[in-house]
């Protein structure tokens, strides 16, 4: 086992290679430029290839040209180069090419402020491109050890699910310095709960079966195929088709092969919650950082109050918040998403509050002073630009 002081981009760079990445296209946007000058660096010495592309579009169309001829490939960007893959997403959710992306989220809307956290991709990643029809696989690491072992989940899952894959970390995960340990044997990878498949190709002639299996082959073009793929409706054997049947069939597979197989995503992080606590606060990505040592503190005086972290985000488990009761979202956003889906989920008895603050951590007192308000039952009101209620 090597250990690191490094950053987030890094931990992101040698999650990928363990992972078998060979192939990346980028285009510099802070905060995940270091992403491609590590790749840039480090994948010609495991003979993979780094391509600088013109913008972040491009970079996407590339790293799915590379994915859709047989290489695992990955791509990074931030908010406003996310939102320009929409195009490219699409084309990889409809010819089920896996490949993994990775968006560090950055305080929005457009440009924003480009050296601090955001959260404001959170409904993006589950609907990165146009037209519905499909669903989405988002893993949410909240630090730079985490973000290394998703991006190796996340090439795992694409390959066995045939799609591509979303990390979704935030600013402070990718270039916030911390001590990273990279395993160097399978002995340590297992050790570390690594899962991993190799890319295998897809023999005709049915090459977009109407089904939710899993671990079906990807479709690869060249090596003596006769594969087809476009970003039209495919028949079964891949050629273009304008009929809602075969339509039918294939976004069938594009949403059940996932709802179906959601026991092999879901992941998340709970804790103090089997007591029946007074109020369970919700977070992902590094807010739950600062969440979990403010909910331990606040057991320490004993105040009863649990956590939640989703960290896998789509598809939503919403069996995590089935329970009654007082919920608290704290999110890097001022307006509000991963609160919007635990208020669909949980039962309509509990109370749903929320607390946004973007492009810093809340503080553990800010924490303590929302927690007091809401276990009297004040809300939680605030005045002006200077905070918002939920």
């Amino acid at each position: 086992m090597k250990r690191f002081l490094e950053t987030g981009n890094f931990a992101v760079t040698q999650g990928a290679i363990i992972a078998g990445c060979r192939f990346f296209a980028g285009y510099p946007i802070t905060p995940a430029t270091e992403i491609a000058e590590a790749m840039s660096v480090n994948l010609p010495l495991v003979s993979g290839y780094y391509v600088q592309a013109e913008d972040e579009c491009a970079a996407m169309h590339i790293a799915v040209g590379a994915a859709s001829g047989g290489m695992k490939s990955m791509t990074a960007t931030s908010g406003p180069g996310y939102i320009l893959y929409a195009d490219p997403y699409g084309w990889a959710i409809g010819c089920e090419v896996p490949m993994v992306v990775l968006n560090s989220q950055r305080v929005g809307p457009v440009s924003g402020i480009t050296g601090a956290p955001g959260q404001g991709e959170f409904y993006n990643s589950r609907y990165p491109t146009q037209g519905g029809n499909y669903e989405t696989i988002v893993l949410a690491p909240n630090c730079a050890q985490e973000a290394m072992l998703l991006t190796a989940e996340a090439f795992y899952l694409s390959e066995r699910f045939r799609t591509p894959v979303t990390v979704l970390a935030d600013q402070l995960i990718t270039d916030g310095f911390e001590d990273i340990s990279v395993p160097e044997t399978d002995e340590e990878k297992e050790q570390m709960g690594m899962r991993f498949m190799e890319r295998k190709v897809k023999q005709g002639p049915e090459f977009y079966p109407p089904t939710d299996e899993l671990d079906v082959p990807p479709v690869v073009l060249g090596h003596k195929t006769g594969a087809l793929m476009s970003d039209w409706t495919p028949t079964e054997e891949g050629y273009d088709i304008e009929t809602l049947e075969a339509h039918h069939k294939h976004s069938y597979r594009m949403i059940y092969k996932i709802r179906n197989h959601r026991e092999l995503i879901n992941h998340s992080e709970t804790l103090f919650v089997d007591d029946d606590p007074d109020l369970i606060v919700v977070a992902y990505g590094t807010p739950s950082r600062t969440v979990k040592t403010a909910v331990k503190k606040a057991r320490e005086k004993g105040l009863k109050i649990g956590m939640i972290r989703p960290i896998s985000l789509w598809p939503f488990q919403d069996e995590l918040f089935s329970r009654t009761s007082n919920y608290l979202v704290v999110e890097f956003n001022y307006d509000g998403q991963l609160v919007r889906e635990v208020e669909r989920a949980a039962p309509s008895e509990s109370r749903i509050n929320f607390l946004g603050i973007c492009g810093e951590l809340p503080s553990v007192g800010l924490l303590h002073e929302s927690f007091d308000k809401l276990l009297n039952n004040e809300p939680l009101q605030r005045q002006g630009w200077e905070t918002e209620a939920w």
